[in-house]
């Protein structure tokens, strides 16, 4: 299960975690063996290795919580670019059609600034940017109101599939008066 911002722990839970790495820290740095940090803490033994494994290449950065995974951000160059691009419009990038879907604007991204999102992010980023989906405020000129209200109340209600009444299945695939 994926979590929203910080997996799912309070700031109190991701405080103390910090804690912890930072004093592991301070254990490879006097020499402490992992099995015994690990068991003196209650963590696993790979977790310490892991640790000290980043803090040799990294120090005491490498050790720090990244934060949340996986959330590539756009830099603001990046969303007014983006943002030039939608304006121009999907004729100008290729694509028929008047809409620009989730799936579109995934693939745009992926095209100009080479950054990967889901369809989910996607969204997410939008909305984050305030920008809306836009529906033609144009109608046909062929639509009859009158003619959709009618269909509405009277073809649609007989078209409508109806719930077959609850009864006793069969697991036989054929009828048996037609074997």
């Amino acid at each position: 299960m994926r979590y929203a911002q910080g997996c799912g722990l309070t700031d109190a839970k991701r405080a103390a975690g910090e804690r912890i790495r930072l004093e592991a820290v301070g254990r490879f740095e006097s020499g402490a063996k992992n099995r015994e940090f690990a068991a003196a803490l209650r963590l696993s033994e790979r977790s310490v290795e892991r640790w000290r494994r980043q803090w040799r290449e990294r120090g005491e950065a490498g050790v720090r919580p990244k934060g949340p995974p996986g959330r590539p951000r756009l830099s603001a160059p990046q969303i007014d670019k983006l943002e030039g691009e939608l304006e121009r419009g999907l004729v100008a990038r290729g694509w028929a059609g008047q809409r620009w879907t989730l799936a579109r604007v995934k693939t745009l991204i992926g095209r100009l600034i080479h950054v990967g999102y889901t369809v989910e992010g996607t969204w997410r980023l939008l909305k984050r940017h305030d920008w809306s989906w836009r529906q033609s405020a144009r109608r046909a000129i062929e639509r009859d109101d009158g003619a959709v209200e009618l269909w509405k109340k009277e073809v649609w209600p007989q078209v409508r599939a109806r719930r077959r009444p609850a009864g006793p299945g069969s697991s036989v695939t054929t009828r048996p008066a037609s074997r």
